[in-house]
């Protein structure tokens, strides 16, 4: 009867060890869970893809652009034409409207100053580059077919007595571009020289002159 007694208080024993090394074991798995880091936050509900995908969507980038205004992209030099309006004379200078016309199917935009270079047959240039006129840029947009223009302006070589050429083009370099548009220059002599050699350029303003 002894023997059997002691059988049983260990079998006891050895049930409440058994259980109570359970009952540690799950309160261990319980703070490592409640240890674990969290997520980055964009994952809900399931936390699968979908959910991300969801939760990850951008802003809509075209809508913030038109609530800014900003109507088109800027124009590239390949959108453009340019031409030479007529000289408009006047208290001993020469005026001429530059104009660049859209001849793309795209609505785009110009600002600031176009760029300028008389040239020869060659292509070499004559005289010094424009200088600019003080001005106030704005940004023209430029639906298909639309024009914005610069003033070109130097001084009567008849009247400034500068050393002159007679240029067979006049290079026109949209603004923030590189390449050029070649337009035939047919206005006869232009100041390269001398101390009343300079030539001048107003910023962009819409239409084909003033």
């Amino acid at each position: 009867m002894a023997n059997t007694s002691r059988s049983r208080r260990r079998a006891a024993l050895l049930t409440s060890s058994v259980a109570l090394l359970g009952a540690l074991t799950a309160c261990g798995t319980d703070r490592a869970a409640q240890q674990l880091p969290a997520t980055d936050g964009r994952t809900t509900g399931t936390g699968g893809a979908a959910d991300q995908e969801n939760a990850a969507v951008p802003s809509d980038t075209a809508a913030s652009m038109a609530a800014s205004g900003h109507t088109g992209d800027r124009c590239h030099t390949s959108q453009l034409r340019a031409a030479v309006g007529r000289v408009d004379p006047g208290a001993g200078q020469r005026n001429f409207p530059v104009v660049l016309t859209n001849a793309s199917s795209r609505t785009c935009t110009l600002y600031g100053y176009p760029g300028a270079a008389f040239v020869d047959a060659s292509g070499r240039q004559l005289g010094p580059d424009p200088q600019r006129s003080p001005g106030t840029p704005e940004t023209v947009t430029l639906t298909p077919g639309r024009s914005a223009w610069a003033g070109l302006r130097f001084a009567s070589p008849e009247i400034s007595g500068a050393r002159t050429a007679t240029p067979a083009a006049l290079l026109v370099t949209p603004p923030d571009e590189r390449d050029s548009l070649e337009v035939k220059w047919t206005a006869g002599k232009v100041p390269v020289g001398g101390n009343a050699s300079k030539v001048f350029l107003t910023p962009l303003s819409p239409g084909t002159g003033p």
